[in-house]
C-alpha cells in the first residue's frame, strides 16, 4: 500500500495544474470548478473510508486469499467486455469531469469500495462502474485517478500506524526505492493508458485479467492437490 504512494503522487504531479485550484493560470471560473471537483473526489471517497475503516481487517482475514483473487480477476475482467459490448453504439452522458453529478461520484464511489476485496484493482472496479452509467472511458480513467488520491494517501497512512513505524533502516530504504520505482513506472503507464483509450476500448484489459486470475486458479489448485 505504500508503495502505491509512488502512482499517486505521479498523478499529482502529472495533473497538478488540473487539480490546483490556487494556479494564477486559471480564471475564477476554472477555480470553482477545480474546487468542485474537489469536493466530487471527496464525497467519492465516503462508501470507501466506511466500509474500510471498520470492516477492513475482516475482509482481509476472510477474503485474502488465492482463489477470491482469481475469482475476482476472472469476474471483472468478463464485466470489462460486457460493460464495452453494451456501451459500443451508445453515446457516453458524462464527457467532461463537470458533468460528473453527485449522484454519479457517489455510485463511482461504491464500486471503489468493492476493491477492498482482493484481487479487484481499484482502478478497474471504479472504472467498471464509472462506464457502467455512462461516463466516457477519459473521463473514467482521470476520475479514477484523482479518486485514489484520498483512498490511498488514507491507506498509507493507516498502515504505518498499524506497524508502529518500527522500520529497519534498510526497510525504510526499500520502502523509499519501491515509491521511486513505482512514481517512474506510473508516469509512463499513465501517458500510455489515456493515449490508448484515445482510439481502444477497454476490452483488452478485461481479457488479461481473465487470462491472468484463470493462470491463478489453476496454479494454486495444482499446488492444493499436490500437498
Amino acid at each position: 500500500v505504500v508503495i502505491q504512494l509512488g502512482a499517486i503522487l505521479a498523478v499529482v504531479v502529472m495533473y497538478f495544474h488540473k487539480l490546483n485550484p490556487f494556479s494564477t493560470k486559471k480564471t475564477q471560473k476554472q477555480k470553482m470548478l477545480t474546487i468542485q471537483l474537489w469536493v466530487k473526489v471527496i464525497i467519492g471517497s465516503i462508501p470507501a473510508m466506511l466500509i474500510g475503516l471498520p470492516f477492513n481487517d475482516f475482509i482481509e482475514e476472510k477474503f485474502n486469499n488465492s482463489y477470491v483473487v482469481a475469482a475476482t480477476l476472472i469476474i471483472y475482467g468478463i464485466l470489462f467486455i460486457v460493460i464495452e459490448n453494451y456501451q459500443k453504439d451508445k453515446q457516453p452522458k458524462v464527457e467532461k469531469l463537470s458533468q460528473l453529478t453527485i449522484q454519479t461520484v457517489l455510485i463511482i464511489g461504491v464500486f471503489q469500495a468493492l476493491a477492498l476485496i482482493p484481487g479487484t484493482s481499484r482502478s478497474g472496479a471504479t472504472i467498471v462502474g464509472a462506464l457502467l452509467i455512462g461516463v466516457s472511458r477519459g473521463v473514467a480513467a482521470e476520475f479514477t485517478f484523482f479518486l485514489a488520491i484520498p483512498a490511498m494517501f488514507g491507506a498509507s497512512f493507516l498502515k504505518l500506524i498499524k506497524f508502529g513505524l518500527n522500520f529497519t533502516g534498510m526497510q525504510v530504504f526499500l520502502l523509499l526505492l519501491g515509491t521511486v520505482v513505482s512514481f517512474a513506472v506510473s508516469i509512463l503507464a499513465i501517458k500510455f493508458l489515456m493515449q490508448y483509450i484515445r482510439k481502444h476500448d477497454f476490452k483488452v484489459f478485461g481479457y488479461y485479467r481473465i487470462v491472468l486470475g484463470v493462470i491463478v486458479l489453476l496454479y494454486f489448485g495444482i499446488k492444493t492437490l499436490l500437498a
